[in-house]
């Protein structure tokens, strides 16, 4: 490198601190340790290491980034803007953490281009990271030619100690080692401060120890500040493995430059005037205005931005190629990354008759997760573990692994968080993706933060959850779910279904799939439901809730009861035997609160008859949220307690989930 080409580095690197300091000054709030201590790192990544076109930020074969350590965004903004994104212009800078801003105080992919997932919690960052890496590995399995290389790119992510110690991150990174995803590059800002102070007062662990226990390759970078090539040159070393992901240790020091730097007080806050001036100083930034660029800076970053250009020209060009060479892979790819579904997937689900034997509706899914695959190529994902139980297997189209990149189900192992993070990872890689993850509705706790991200980020994951009540039975209390259906529900733009029997379980996959900007969880039995039922509906599924049955001939009915899952055949049999004696009973399936609750007021009201007060509720999980429903003075029967081992027939009866007591508490609420 020349001494002029160094001197125009140094320049950058200051000024990306001097962006920080003026930042965080302007928004009195915000995390600047990170990005004081990591500019160079910043600098370097986003100017010379990552292919990326500023001008297109949804280039398919661009290199991802990932802020594990999202409270660090601030470096990840001021790098965008010099890089020439339009999404983070100056003013953007000076509105950091405001409300409304393009520049949040953790990322947010669904409000600022540039930004791949959204980060905040740690360790999420790492198994989003992971989830983006493989699908980069099963793409380029599936599409690329030897004459012919259409997916090539890597996936870059920085973590700090805090994402170190999160389990999750652990989690993620020993199934990358497994999986041998060697285009995964993991940063790891090592400047052993977390919030309380020195990581010494909790953590004394050698990290890069561990990650090589779990099949990676370690590389450490001492001098970052004074020299750096040795990042570079760390990197160059990485792009060489062919085996093993990849760990970058780089030393730092928390808030450099500051008065407070290499102590936990340069976390987050801001900073006192002499301390101001003092980094000023030794920036060579006297009598430069807050949020002043160096034109020098500006060109520098230019040319990144002719780069990324001139890479997205020579990708496209291939891609003709590729299209011209392979039309049927170059259809199926260009459909994948422009998220289009085949026509006419959804008659791909089967239908099921009341003749047909009954199953549980995990069974079912079974055949719809199956039937999808041979329709959606996009379609790929696993089980923690469970797939035999939750009936979450692909048959006959393979095992994703080192071998076998191209496979489609994922063997998660018994690693519920980062399955639910890396699967975030995966529907937000921008290939058409669409990944499902699957295990028991009581382990959805383990997943309960990645999920809530799946919302936030607008990831179209698929949770397949499955035990989905005390119905499971001998397993006892500590698997039958009770709060969690509600907790779920209470999850904004998230959908949860919980379907009765085979037509309402291929609804609820119809109504999934075509939502790939919100995820869903299927809430599925494990015991047979006691019938399909005649007046179920695939198609009314995407309603959310609709009428099952009624013989009120267009008129008010005496009682209208509600039910979901497989308690629906407990209404509709005691609503047959209340007709027997000449009361009109509505009977409804309420699948999917948060589809019905999207309906107009009119179709709401047609379902949920406003002048009728005596409405009950029947599933076999906690009562809450049911009072909207049923009203003042309708009836909840639901699960209070922790369920007991047993017989599942043995539980519910114990529970009052039976047709009698249904029955009975209609006609006390009849009388």
């Amino acid at each position: 490198m020349s001494w002029v080409q160094k001197q125009i580095d140094k320049r950058c690197v200051e000024n990306i601190r001097m962006l920080v300091v003026d930042a965080i000054q302007e928004a009195k709030a915000g995390h600047p340790g990170l990005p004081l201590g990591m500019a160079e790192v910043g600098y370097v990544l986003y100017r010379k290491a990552m292919r990326h076109n500023p001008r297109n930020p949804k280039w398919f074969n661009r290199d991802r980034f990932v802020l594990s350590a999202g409270h660090g965004c601030l470096l990840q903004y001021i790098c965008l803007h010099l890089s020439g994104y339009s999404s983070v212009q100056i003013d953007d800078l000076r509105k950091l953490c405001k409300l409304g801003s393009r520049t949040p105080g953790h990322p947010e992919n669904v409000t600022t281009d540039g930004i791949e997932t959204t980060t905040g919690p740690l360790g999420q960052g790492v198994a989003n990271a992971v989830g983006l890496a493989i699908a980069e590995k099963h793409l380029a399995a599936r599409f690329n030619k030897s004459d012919c290389t259409i997916v090539d790119h890597r996936t870059f992510c920085m973590m700090g100690d805090g994402c170190a110690m999160e389990g999750i991150s652990n989690e993620a990174a020993s199934l990358a080692g497994h999986l041998k995803l060697n285009k995964l590059i993991l940063i790891y800002d090592d400047n052993h401060n977390t919030i309380d102070g020195d990581t010494s007062l909790a953590f004394s662990e050698d990290v890069p120890l561990r990650f090589q226990a779990l099949g990676w390759k370690t590389i450490d970078v001492e001098g970052v500040y004074d020299d750096l090539g040795t990042f570079e040159s760390a990197l160059n070393e990485a792009y060489q493995e062919l085996e093993k992901p990849i760990l970058i240790r780089v030393k730092s020091k928390i808030g450099k430059l500051s008065k407070k730097e290499g102590t936990s007080k340069a976390h987050h806050g801001t900073f006192d005037d002499e301390d101001v001036k003092g980094m000023r100083d030794a920036a060579g930034w006297n009598n430069r205005d807050p949020f002043y660029v160096s034109p020098l800076v500006y060109k520098e970053f230019e040319q990144q931005i002719k780069q990324g250009q001139a890479l997205e020209d020579q990708w496209n060009t291939v891609l003709a190629e590729y299209v011209e060479k392979y039309p049927s892979e170059g259809d199926m790819f260009i459909k994948l990354v422009n998220h289009q579904l085949p026509e006419d997937w959804r008659k791909s689900l089967p239908t099921f008759s009341t003749d047909d034997p009954v199953d549980a509706t995990r069974g079912y899914s079974e055949k719809c997760l199956n039937a999808l695959a041979s329709t959606l190529p996009g379609l790929l994902g696993g089980s923690a573990d469970l797939a035999g139980s939750n009936k979450a297997y692909l048959k006959d189209a393979g095992d994703f692994n080192s071998g076998s990149p191209w496979g489609r189900n994922i063997r998660y192992g018994i690693r519920e968080h980062a399955m639910a993070a890396i699967s975030n990872g995966l529907a937000l890689h921008g290939s058409g993706l669409i990944p499902f993850a699957a295990t028991f509705l009581v382990f959805s706790d383990y997943m309960k933060n990645a999920m809530r991200l799946s919302a936030l980020s607008k990831a179209g994951v698929l949770y397949l959850c499955t035990h989905d009540s005390i119905g499971l039975g001998e397993d006892g209390p500590t698997h039958q779910p009770v709060e969690q259906l509600i907790g779920l529900r209470a999850i904004p733009n998230m959908y949860v279904f919980r379907p009765a029997d085979g037509n309402e379980t291929a609804g609820a996959y119809m109504a999934a799939i075509k939502r790939r900007n919100s995820p869903s969880v299927i809430a599925l039995s494990r015991q047979k439901v006691w019938a399909n039922i005649a007046g179920s509906s695939a198609e009314k599924v995407e309603r959310g809730g609709y009428i099952v049955s009624d013989n009120s001939d267009g008129r008010q009915p005496e009682i209208i009861i509600i039910g979901t899952g497989s308690e629906l055949c407990l209404c509709e049999s005691a609503a047959q035997r209340l007709r027997e004696e000449n009361r009109k009973v509505r009977v409804v399936s309420l699948v999917c609160w948060e589809l019905f609750n999207e309906q107009d007021d009119d179709y709401r009201k047609s379902v949920l008859h406003d002048h009728v007060e005596r409405r009950m509720s029947v599933e076999a999980g906690s009562p809450l949220g049911w009072r909207e429903y049923v009203g003042s003075k309708g009836q909840i029967m639901g699960v209070s307690t922790f369920g007991e081992s047993g017989s599942y027939l043995d539980v519910f009866e114990k529970y009052g989930f039976t047709p009698e007591n249904v029955l009975n508490n209609a006609l006390r609420l009849l009388s």
